[in-house]
């Protein structure tokens, strides 16, 4: 029975190439349109739930009257067939209505639908351009994916349940009353007219707070996990009280939201206790008033009394959850500002798969300025042959970073074009550049799994063998072996921390190299690759990179100009231009800016012999 239910609905069997709409009806119909029939069953079942529910103080009622009508010797006989139906009702009916409603509720709905938002969010999110996540928390980011499939859920579900308790449970008291006097009526007609005027002054307001406590818990969450992620420099700076002033601040805020909201909810609590009362206590002296003029029997007091009794409950839980379903709206309004947001750097719908050969690549006439008017690159001209190894040289903000992130379509172009093997790269899907391209950075970044997962990454098909291999080949299986965890596990299966930072420097960047070696791919791109490497290491894995290079297209940045030195080409940029190109010799022999910056470097001294001897290291 379970499983039937759990199988109604796969949170990841989709995943819809659109993203969310941005408006609060459409952003819900996107995801609950995917579960309709389920919803629409809930629906269903809400009712008879609520229908079944106001029939217990009419059974009530009707016991009392048969009570006071029959002599105690002919109840049973008299009235088995009314008593034993309503024994059905309650004991067969209602259960089992109540147990298909939790089945769709907790083993369909509630896993089902909260983590497909999850997913298809996340699915959205993480194909977003490099750029939108540098514009937010990680953490707040996380903390909306997380928390919009919940809300999302809660909120349509108590809707539902709400509105039919409101509709069916209320209309049928009141009908159920008038049907014996209209006189028993007026006190629930006017309580309700009452209860709604409190839910169009409360609501709103409501709404409003909800939303805005949502957008600063979102921004304490944010502001603890770059805390968190950021502890190095927290304690290398002697700073945690710097981070408490951080996060005590938007605490603060959220407290005073948090007051602001729950100002209103008690307000909204103390009105509506108050109107409850009087109903109650009107609709009793009502009942007496009618029965005592013999216009009403026993049984409609017995009836009316628990009615109207339930009645306060209901209203006190539709209450409450309609305060819980404005604050998971609040929720679900605070996710949308990074849900709901078209994606950027979207691949043309016409885009098509690049397919690299040779590994020729070519920058004709690139702009680029991160939308300033200044620019950081202007008319880049450039064309790299197949297996040529290019270094890419200049001060910082000279653009060569700025080149690279182009080459990967981490941006779009704002002038010219790229083109890889003749084929212009805006015109491909971005998947399929980047698995052309294998990059090692100066900043390594891992995932927080095993070595072998981080390092399997490269080419996620990897057997162990190629695993170790490319570790071997990168000079890791030294520290590899004598890794152990937090967990006790070893070697290949040891975890790296968030980020690696279990790892030294060195050791993260000997991991990154292993994932390139294994990846294989046409295009290398080296942005101070041996830069966390001690001299004796550098050594070693100059030489597997040296392998590595051979029938590869290769753009190096690096600012120790001798690691570059040995390329076949030296590109010198600056100011987003290129303003000098050729080997090390001759740019050296020319006494331009290349020179400059080499004497700079060596302090003035310059070996006569080197030129030579990289030139011959270069031949072997």
């Amino acid at each position: 029975m379970f499983r039937l239910f759990e199988r109604l609905l796969d949170p990841t069997a989709r995943t819809p190439e659109t993203p969310p709409p941005a408006g609060l009806v459409a952003f819900y119909w996107h995801y609950a349109g995917q579960a309709r029939g389920l919803l629409a069953a809930l629906f269903v079942v809400g009712f008879a739930v609520a229908l079944l529910d106001a029939c217990i103080p009419l059974f009530i009622g009707h016991v009392v009257g048969m009570i006071s009508t029959h002599e105690p010797g002919q109840l049973f006989a008299a009235a088995w067939p009314q008593l034993v139906g309503m024994a059905v009702v309650l004991l067969l009916v209602r259960p089992s209505v109540l147990c298909l409603q939790n089945l769709i509720t907790n083993q369909a709905i509630a896993p089902g639908l909260s983590n497909l938002v999850r997913w298809q969010s996340h699915w959205h999110l993480v194909r977003q351009s490099w750029s939108f996540f540098q514009n937010d928390f990680a953490g707040r980011l996380a903390n909306r994916v997380m928390q919009t499939g919940p809300s999302l859920r809660e909120s349509i579900v108590a809707g539902t349940n709400a509105v039919w308790y409101i509709l069916v449970y209320g209309g049928s008291a009141v009908a159920l009353l008038a049907t014996n006097d209209l006189a028993l009526a007026i006190p629930a007609l006017l309580w309700f007219v009452g209860y709604l005027s409190l839910l169009r002054y409360f609501v709103p307001r409501l709404r409003d707070r909800s939303r805005h406590m949502s957008e600063v818990r979102s921004t304490v969450t944010g502001r603890v996990v770059d805390s968190y992620t950021n502890i190095v420099t927290v304690k290398l700076f002697a700073r945690p009280r710097d981070e408490d002033e951080f996060v005590r601040a938007v605490i603060d805020e959220h407290t005073v939201a948090f007051r602001q909201q729950l100002r209103l909810i008690t307000q909204f609590g103390l009105c509506l206790s108050s109107m409850n009362a009087l109903m109650v206590v009107s609709t009793a002296s009502t009942a007496i008033w009618l029965w005592t003029a013999g216009r009403i029997e026993i049984g409609a007091i017995a009836m009316a009394l628990p009615l109207t009794w339930q009645i306060a409950n209901i209203a006190g839980w539709v209450a409450h959850n309609v305060t819980s379903i404005f604050e998971n709206i609040g929720v679900v309004q605070d996710g949308m500002r990074s849900i709901a947001v078209p994606r950027q750097m979207p691949d043309r719908p016409d885009a098509t798969t690049l397919r690299v050969t040779r590994g020729e690549v070519r920058f004709e006439t690139v702009r680029f300025g991160y939308g300033t008017a200044r620019g950081v690159l202007h008319g880049i001209d450039l064309a790299i042959a197949p297996g040529e190894r290019v270094g890419l040289v200049g001060r910082s903000g000279s653009g060569k970073s700025t080149l690279v992130n182009l080459l990967l379509r981490f941006h779009e172009l704002e002038g010219g074009r790229i083109l890889i093997d003749g084929q212009d790269i805006s015109a491909a899907t971005q998947e399929s550049v980047r698995a052309h391209i294998a990059m090692v950075t100066q900043d390594t970044s891992l995932l927080h799994r095993s070595i072998r997962d981080n390092i399997r990454y490269g080419k996620p098909g990897a057997g162990e063998q190629e695993i170790v291999e490319a570790a071997a080949r990168a000079h890791a299986l030294e520290f590899i072996d004598a890794l152990e965890d937090w967990q006790g596990r070893r070697g290949l299966d040891a975890h790296v921390g968030e980020r690696g930072v279990k790892l030294s420097g060195s050791q993260r960047q000997r991991i990154a190299l292993a994932r390139v070696i294994l990846k294989d791919a046409p295009i290398l791109v080296l942005d101070e690759a041996t830069s966390a490497l001690d001299s004796e290491v550098e050594a070693a894995i100059q030489e597997q990179l040296d392998g590595l290079m051979k029938g590869r297209t290769v753009i190096a940045i690096a600012h120790r100009l001798s690691t570059i030195a040995r390329m076949d080409r030296l590109i010198v940029l600056d100011h987003g231009r290129v303003v000098e190109e050729g080997s090390h010799a001759r740019l050296l022999a020319s006494g331009g800016a290349y020179a400059r910056l080499w004497q700079r470097q060596s302090g003035g001294f310059r070996d006569q012999n080197l030129p030579q001897r990289i030139d011959a290291a270069a031949g072997e």
